[in-house]
């Protein structure tokens, strides 16, 4: 049968046609002023998606890189850091962390649940020696969405860093106006372009921590990077990924033409829509059901159900991709990623193909359930918010 191929999953996200066009476009040389001129445009409208007047840098790597290069950037071997982490990509900061000899001060929550905020507070009151706090925007393992503004205010005594990678363009985020100091992120998710482009937005404080940073970087150097910034023809230090810089400046173009606050909007009703589907056939979610959690839902799948062979049941009957979980969600529960160029149509078919398959291999869900309750959010709460926007 043929089948169309829908890609959802919280990462990489599909790409609007402009997008995969631009893909096309010739290279060109980036040491001319031409080229530069985009460039600028590009970094000058993340900036605007970030909400901040920060210097903001853009690597040619996964978001990991980018990652490290905030931890080599930022500290000097020893140092004290605390790590808020509630599922696999907090737990991938504490790796990182160590493995560049930091001393991590670790608050976990568990997957699924929300950050303990006043207990960060509590425990960065009592040990002075904690210099910075790291926390993950959107924890995409579990579709939980944290409090970055209740966590940068409990840690503004500290240096703050917080990883954005599937968070930014699809929730809400205000660098400046939260007092953010370092926002890591990446194109791949929201921000709808192919893997292989990560940033970084800078605040003051956090470049006099950069001046006074000891750990070694060459790469990722965000001294050199600026300076590259600030030469007469602006341009990162090393050969970028010339045709994802393009895609990229095109992608984030399409995002404000949409307008920021609009795409936010989008990502609630998309959220709601899943959730309501998803309960509808009977399943319980991961993480609370709240509009914040707008870029991924977690559902656990029903006694006896491997959440692996609905992943791969779905993908071949029905060309949907969605993901399981890693970690102690493996085999239990299912992702569906709705961020990025994703509409309320893409996660109708989600849902409807979710629920045939689980039908198929006994479990207990009547088809049409589950669809019938995402159309129904989607009649009432869609044109709520149209009438908002």
């Amino acid at each position: 049968m043929l089948s169309k191929h829908r890609l959802m999953v919280p990462g990489p996200t599909p790409l609007p046609p402009e997008v995969s066009a631009a893909a096309c476009l010739p290279i060109e040389d980036e040491r001319t002023h031409d080229f530069a001129g985009l460039f600028t445009r590009m970094v000058d409208n993340l900036r605007r998606v970030l909400r901040t007047r920060n210097q903001v840098l853009v690597f040619t790597s996964s978001m990991t890189g980018a990652f490290e290069g905030a931890v080599q950037n930022l500290f000097s071997p020893g140092e004290r850091v605390l790590v808020a982490e509630n599922g696999a990509f907090g737990r991938r900061w504490v790796d990182m962390c160590r493995a560049f000899g930091l001393d991590v001060v670790e608050h976990s929550a568990g997957w699924g649940d929300d950050l303990d905020i006043a207990r960060v507070a509590e425990t960065l009151a009592a040990d002075p020696a904690i210099t910075a706090a790291i926390c993950v925007h959107c924890e995409t393992s579990t579709g939980v969405v944290n409090d970055v503004e209740a966590f940068a205010a409990a840690a503004s005594g500290v240096l703050t860093v917080v990883d954005s990678a599937s968070g930014v363009g699809a929730c809400e985020l205000r660098t400046d106006e939260w007092g953010v100091d370092v926002v890591v992120g990446g194109g791949q998710k929201a921000l709808m372009t192919p893997p292989g482009l990560a940033f970084a937005s800078v605040s003051p404080r956090a470049w006099r921590r950069h001046a006074e940073a000891r750990l070694p970087r060459f790469y990722f150097d965000w001294t050199q990077t600026r300076q590259a910034y600030d030469s007469d023809i602006p341009r990162t230090p090393w050969t970028p990924a010339i045709s994802l810089l393009v895609q990229f400046d095109q992608a984030l173009r399409l995002l404000l033409e949409e307008g920021l606050d609009e795409a936010l909007r989008r990502h609630v009703l998309l959220g709601r829509v899943a959730r309501a589907g998803l309960q509808g056939m009977g399943l319980e979610l991961l993480a609370p059901a709240r509009d914040r959690n707008a870029t991924v839902t977690t559902a656990l799948m029903p006694a006896g159900i491997d959440s692996e062979e609905v992943v791969r049941r779905v993908r071949q009957d029905y060309g949907v991709q969605i993901v399981g979980g890693g970690g102690p969600l493996a085999g239990r529960v299912v992702r569906v990623g709705h961020c990025g160029y994703v509409d309320t149509l893409d996660v109708l078919a989600t849902i409807a193909a979710l629920e045939l398959t689980l039908h198929t291999m006994g479990a207990p869900v009547r088809p049409g359930a589950g669809a019938a309750g995402a159309v129904q959010t989607l009649t009432r709460d869609g044109e709520l918010i149209a009438r908002a926007s």
